[in-house]
């Protein structure tokens, strides 16, 4: 089982990045549709896709536009979409408006609440919580057989944020980094996270392989977030393992 990266900027795309998306091809599952997306058609061997969302911004349901390409070039006919009921009436009204967007792809839409705190798709067991974000965001644990995975974006992290509760301890952690430590009051302020509150996070609730992402678009650097500096002041607060999103990584999930 492998975790594609196919969108790891926020805001929006640059150079080097698309935004925010993340597939998992073998459990026909993606996460969050930002403008990197448009790479899943390559992905795809079944005849249906399960997108779950974890809010409603731009950068992260943009690519659900593209969704027509895919029907067309691919096996795919049915496509599940999994958001809070407030962020689909959002997307239906707004971004599929006539004016905008006036071919409306076949999606069948799924409210989480309506689906409980846990639910299954397929193989993959999901239990998704809420997270701290202008407008409302939620992050998503999934768990297989043979491994777990959490994905957190779009939020601003601290050593007590109520979610570690959910995802301590999983296998792999997707974590969002905006910011380096330079810029923790525009973190807060923009409902974003810094590098070394998440490290230090993730270490007290015993993660052991963290993937950030979502990385400030007007930075082009290797080290978007300083994470070099952020290990050299705290190595005994940090994940064994720490790597950063590129588009185009893939990892074996299985691997541990």
């Amino acid at each position: 089982m492998k975790l594609h990266c196919l969108g790891t900027a926020g805001y929006h795309p640059n150079e080097s990045r698309h935004t925010s998306c993340y597939a998992i091809p073998e459990s026909n599952v993606v996460l969050d549709a930002g403008s990197g997306f448009f790479r899943v058609g390559k992905l795809l061997t079944s005849d249906t896709l399960h997108v779950l969302l974890s809010h409603a911004h731009l950068d992260h349901v943009f690519g659900l536009t593209f969704v027509l390409d895919f029907l067309a070039t691919t096996p795919l006919k049915h496509i599940h979409v999994y958001a809070e009921a407030a962020k689909i009436a959002a997307i239906q009204q707004h971004l599929f408006h006539p004016l905008l967007f006036p071919v409306v792809p076949p999606f069948h839409w799924h409210s989480l609440e309506d689906l409980g705190t846990t639910f299954r798709v397929e193989e993959t067991s999901v239990t998704w919580f809420p997270l701290e974000h202008p407008g409302g965001s939620v992050g998503f644990k999934l768990d297989w057989q043979s491994t777990s995975l959490a994905y957190v974006t779009d939020t601003t992290c601290s050593l007590n944020s109520s979610y570690w509760n959910v995802i301590q301890g999983v296998d792999w952690l997707i974590h969002e980094c905006n910011f380096s430590d330079d810029y923790r009051e525009l973190a807060v302020k923009t409902g974003h996270s810094w590098a070394g509150e998440v490290l230090e996070a993730a270490h007290k609730h015993k993660i052991a392989r963290l993937l950030l992402g979502h990385f400030n678009p007007l930075t082009d650097s290797s080290d978007p977030v300083g994470i070099d500096h952020a290990t050299s002041r705290n190595l005994r607060k940090t994940p064994s393992q720490i790597m950063m999103a590129t588009d185009g990584l893939t990892i074996d999930l299985e691997r541990l």
